[in-house]
């Protein structure tokens, strides 16, 4: 049976979560997780999230998914060892460095390699099974076929995700919120910049789409594939930044799925809490036109019906559902929402009313129009029976009992539960019964007052004789029974390995040189002429999303695990900016690996380059071969979704250039022949004035994207004559943050 994983923002939401059938919980810390913004848990609710899911055999999985910088290591290995005191089951990882020390260190907490590591593929899973992941979470842009072939032959434990807000980008290949809104979602601090309304723009025809939520997702809803799903490992339900009421709402739902239990209100049910909108994803095919939802990008609500009319008692609703007070609706004014509250209800004749089916009128300031539709964000009623779904125990566990009670000898109970065994025995001696003694039923009822544990009595062997045991001394008998079962079921062996010292690797830097990624067959032919010995095309650069790993001579740029994987030992490997390295150990985690030279994230800046590159030295007695992107427009997000096929323009992107606009500036649209999207930010990256800035860096690349032929050679021959000035001169260390020179236009 397939694990059903929840999440929890808080505790609340944690309680919510296994009282309507969670198997396992995943929770974020204050630091280090994907979701900086839900409350998150301390040190001292973690502790008391872990004993109250243990206790109830719910695992508890903490995310640490993201990047993690060098001066932060100490606090991020220090917040791990404190994780596995707590005794929590697994840590989701999207760091190398994170994974590394786990998987070292701490035999008993499983591994999980998230989303955020961008694996979608055999290679990518078998890569973590063989460095000792315990569970891989595929990319939601893998189809349920492909994740039961990879669990086929991987034999590895594998987690999809299948309810909840969906990320436009690949998971970990999008830099829009850190490049933009300088709040990084590998940081855990997205924007949604994704959620946001662009024009798009035709830059060929000067054509003019108007302004829509082109990026803004649809919510995942994969309910009706429940069968289809058994086979996988682990059901993983989105929404740490929800409240406890969906999070019941979404786990029962698929709990009962789970179990069998047939729901014709299912569909229904769902779209009663937050929801954009469904979709069946990319898992069960989606087509990438119907992916989106381009009307808005926050809860859509149920439609409940429409104005008909407006006179002196108010606008009047014609109903296709129900309408209760204190329901809160939002009605569709002119593509501007109006939300509200029902506090008052009326009839035909003005009197107040608490609900309607056919029709009703309500009163508001804001002005509407005939025909403005009406949906239903919250029902009243329907909140309220979720609140009552919680606390509550899902499931009891049974406790079958020995009782010895003879006049002159102590009781003694020897309780079994789980195959932990606990025993009871009075501090005096029984008495002979004077008038009725205790039976075997009575002694039942009496210790069988279970309701605030979370057990129930199940055998009672009963050996006494006209014995009368006192109601007290039973009650004190439970409580000691219940308080040494939590104990014993609560025990967790947690040992601790010594991690090995590494084996240095270390790289002899020689004057650094100029790399250059060409998109189109002219930028690779300007630096070809341009004297460039290093160029990435398609045909040498293996992205994060390869559908398959032909035979390849040379040096390969590769973007994500499973390239590795099919690579190591048969070329010689540059790994991209895609993998999101920030830090020494994993570059070093890298080199391990294979990997020649290590390309650094985007989201790195100058002090913190030294840093990595000062501690890599420190450890190694030698440097790393890293590679620097000095140029170019960032890659700010790279998709499965086409927003050119959701405006009906396929194929236009053969001819026509496109860039999607909003108040703040351009980015364009780079469409690839295999359909896949990347969203390109219209600044340049320009780092030429930092050069002399940045020491023992091997290569630096220059990335064309958009650019002509003339530009491309300009461009390099600007960056080459930079090159060639400051080699004869002395480098020296970096001291200043050079974030802000993302946004610097070249030259």
């Amino acid at each position: 049976m397939s694990e059903l994983l929840a999440p929890a923002g808080n505790f609340e939401a944690l309680v919510a979560a296994i009282s309507c059938g969670a198997d396992a919980i995943y929770l974020g810390m204050t630091h280090f997780g994907a979701r900086a913004y839900s409350a998150n848990f301390d040190n001292d609710s973690l502790k008391e999230a872990i004993t109250y899911a243990h206790l109830r055999n719910v695992k508890i999985y903490v995310t640490l998914n993201t990047i993690v910088f060098e001066e932060e290591l100490p606090a991020l290995y220090k917040m791990i060892d404190d994780l596995n005191e707590a005794k929590v089951d697994g840590i989701i990882i999207q760091d190398l460095a994170v994974f590394q020390y786990i998987v070292s260190k701490y035999p008993n907490i499983e591994a999980h390699c998230s989303t955020q590591m961008g694996i979608d593929d055999m290679e990518g899973v078998l890569l973590f099974k063989q460095l000792g992941a315990k569970r891989v979470v595929l990319s939601r842009e893998v189809s349920i076929e492909e994740a039961k072939q990879i669990k086929k032959i991987t034999k590895m434990p594998i987690e999809l995700f299948v309810h909840g807000a969906l990320c436009v980008s690949y998971s970990g290949n999008c830099l829009m919120s850190g490049l933009i809104g300088y709040r990084s979602g590998n940081r855990g601090r997205c924007v949604g910049s994704c959620r946001k309304p662009y024009t798009l723009v035709n830059q060929t025809t000067g054509e003019i789409h108007p302004s829509s939520y082109l990026l803004s997702m649809k919510d995942l809803n994969t309910i009706e594939h429940i069968q289809e799903l058994k086979e996988i490992d682990s059901l993983k339900i989105e929404g740490r930044m929800k409240e406890p009421a969906y999070v019941a709402n979404v786990v029962s739902i698929y709990r009962n799925a789970l179990d069998g239990k047939k729901d014709p209100n299912a569909v229904s049910s769902l779209s009663k809490t937050f929801h954009r909108t469904f979709t069946k994803g990319y898992l069960f095919h989606e087509d990438k036109k119907d992916i989106t939802n381009i009307l808005r990008p926050n809860n859509f609500g149920v439609y409940i019906g429409k104005i008909i009319k407006k006179d002196f008692i108010g606008y009047k609703i014609e109903l296709d559902s129900p309408l209760y007070q204190n329901d809160i609706i939002r009605i569709d004014h002119n593509g501007e929402d109006v939300n509200l509250t029902v506090v008052k209800l009326y009839d035909e004749k003005r009197n107040l009313i608490s609900s309607a089916t056919k029709s009703c009128y309500i009163q508001i300031k804001e002005d509407l129009a005939i025909g403005d539709k009406v949906y239903k964000t919250k029902e009243y009623s329907f909140y309220q029976s979720l609140a009552k779904s919680y606390p509550k125990e899902f499931k009891r566990f049974p406790i079958d009992c020995i009782v010895s009670a003879f006049p002159g000898s102590p009781l003694t109970i020897h309780a079994n539960c789980e195959d932990k065994q606990v025993s009871f025995v009075s501090s005096t001696a029984l008495d002979s019964a004077k008038t009725a003694p205790t039976t075997q039923d009575a002694f039942f009822e009496q210790f069988n007052r279970l309701n605030d544990s979370v057990y129930s009595l199940n055998q009672l062997e009963y050996y006494a004789d006209n014995v009368y045991i006192p109601a007290k001394l039973i009650n004190e008998a439970r409580r000691f029974i219940v308080t040494s079962l939590n104990e014993e079921r609560l025990k967790r062996d947690y040992p601790i390995n010594q991690i090995p010292k590494p084996t240095p690797i270390s790289y002899e830097i020689t004057s650094p040189f100029l790399t250059v990624y060409a998109t189109t067959k002219e930028q690779a032919l300007a630096a070809k002429e341009c004297g460039i010995s290093v160029i990435y095309t398609e045909d040498n650069t293996i992205r994060r999303n390869a559908v398959s790993y032909p035979e390849k001579k040379g040096t390969l740029l590769v973007g994500g695990y499973g390239g590795i994987y099919a690579y190591t030992n048969q070329n010689e490997i540059v790994s991209d900016f895609s993998l999101n390295v920030v830090n020494s150990k994993s570059v070093y985690q890298l080199h391990a690996l294979g990997v020649n030279r290590v390309t650094l994230s985007y989201e790195i800046n100058k002090k913190q380059i030294q840093n990595l590159i000062e501690a890599y030295q420190n450890e190694n007695q030698g440097l790393p071969n890293l590679e620097l992107i000095v140029y170019g427009h960032t890659h700010l997000l790279f998709t499965k979704y086409c927003p050119l096929k959701k405006m009906d323009l396929c194929g236009k992107c053969k001819k026509e250039s496109f860039y999607l606009k909003d108040e703040y500036g351009t980015f364009p649209i780079l469409s690839h022949e295999d359909c896949t999207t990347t969203i390109l930010n219209g600044k340049i990256l320009n780092l030429i004035d930092e050069l002399d800035s940045i020491e023992n860096i091997q290569a630096y690349r220059l990335q064309f994207t958009i650019e002509s032929k003339e530009e491309t050679k300009r461009i390099i021959q600007v960056f080459q004559k930079k090159l060639n000035k400051e080699l004869s001169s002395k480098q020296f260390n970096p001291a200043t943050d050079t974030r802000g020179h993302f946004n610097k236009e070249i030259l």
